[in-house]
């Protein structure tokens, strides 16, 4: 049995809270047994409406196609890829603050081990 959907469960709680409610304020009934057929028939109330909730279909997956499908696929334009080339941009250089560019370090190059 799968598992009840969030629309299912919103849809039956409603439908059992404000039945409830609707049929005690109408009835004016204040006795144990009468409290109990109102909660019970709210309560079937709430599980058919529950029910009745369309649920979503699974998507279908096609698995194999027959002789038929593969003839009509065969006879629809094909459709043509192209390549398309995006020219490449040149790098861009920022410019170097004169600070960095004047300052003069030593350049330390790896020694052999």
């Amino acid at each position: 049995m799968p598992r009840p959907t969030v629309a299912q469960l919103t849809y039956g709680s409603c439908t059992v809270i404000f039945s409830t409610l609707a049929m005690l304020l109408l009835s004016q009934t204040s006795s144990g047994p009468g409290i109990a057929v109102i909660v019970v028939a709210a309560v079937a109330l709430g599980v058919l409406v529950a029910m009745t909730v369309p649920t979503p279909k699974p998507s279908r997956t096609v698995v194999g196609r027959s002789a038929r499908s593969t003839s009509t696929a065969a006879s629809r334009p094909q459709t043509l890829t192209v390549p398309v080339t995006v020219p490449a941009h040149p790098p861009v250089q920022a410019p170097v603050p004169a600070s960095v560019a004047a300052a003069s370090e030593p350049v330390r190059e790896r020694t052999a081990s």
